[in-house]
């Protein structure tokens, strides 16, 4: 999709060790103060944040990897635990962003869970981090019906991803359009990393309370598909690991909530971090 190409021709392509291989990085604005460093979902890649590159790219410095074992990214260093996969991104940041500067962090899904463990890991360094669709709190995961795709070519391929889309990450079927149709199947050609057996532990939870002074934010959509029937399941263990967690949820919205409610996603943004 040419917008996609568009954005990928316009950032600067970082690379940091990962394992055998490397880490990528797509880079925006570079130098122009305090980064936002976004890390994407689980089977998924830097193109999750699509809708939030360009409006605070406009202002600020940018930085959204592949995380490792999925993306451009090599696999990480032996199991593909989000503690593992932490290192990998700390030991990067560490490489990429002067010590003298300050970062704000968001991670959706199962970047959620690395958001926290790399903010336990360099908390004096964070300015704040911002969890979106976040599991691995101690909660249930509600099951969600998926095809298989790689059996599939063609228009049974796209209606494939449409139903993933639709039982998984947006609430509004309206909502898939051909360009989350076309990050889904870019996205998922290089998915290896399993971040679903981690769903249900409580290593976000845990990772958030040992980020002691690093400011919490938390949005969900108020539809997610996999913190269903309850989502208060989810904030209430949010508030009992950070008390202190700034919480909105986002009315009509699913999973993917940065993609399918960027607005207000955006605007929160822009409220928690100015």
């Amino acid at each position: 999709m040419e917008f996609l190409d568009r954005l990928d021709a316009s950032a600067t392509r970082r690379e940091t060790p990962c394992g055998d291989g490397k880490m990528v990085w797509r880079c925006w604005n570079e130098g122009a103060g305090r980064p936002l460093v976004l890390l994407h979902g689980g089977s998924g890649s830097w193109l999750h944040w699509t809708r939030q590159i360009e409006p605070f790219a406009a202002t600020r410095a940018v930085m959204v990897p592949d995380l490792p074992g999925l993306g451009e990214s090599a696999n990480p260093p032996g199991e593909h635990s989000p503690g593992n996969v932490a290192a990998v991104v700390t030991e990067g940041l560490r490489q990429l962003v002067p010590a003298t500067e300050s970062v704000d962090l968001a991670g959706f899904s199962f970047g959620a869970n690395i958001a926290g463990h790399v903010a336990a890991l360099l908390a004096p360094r964070l300015r704040s981090v911002t969890i979106l669709g976040a599991g691995s709190m101690g909660t249930p995961r509600h099951p969600v019906p998926l095809m298989k795709v790689r059996d599939k070519e063609g228009q049974a391929r796209v209606e494939a991803h449409r139903h993933n889309l639709g039982s998984m990450m947006i609430a509004d079927s309206a909502k898939i359009d051909d360009m989350a149709l076309a990050i889904q199947e870019r996205a998922f050609i290089n998915s290896r990393l399993r971040s679903r057996p981690f769903a249900t532990a409580t290593m976000l939870s845990d990772a958030l309370a040992r980020a002691e002074g690093v400011p919490v934010n938390a949005i969900w959509g108020d539809r997610d598909q996999v913190a269903m029937p309850d989502i208060s399941l989810r904030t209430d263990a949010l508030r009992r690991a950070r008390p202190d967690a700034r919480l909105a949820l986002v009315p009509g919205a699913g999973h993917w909530v940065a993609y399918e409610a960027a607005d207000q996603v955006n605007a929160l943004f822009r409220e928690w971090l100015a």
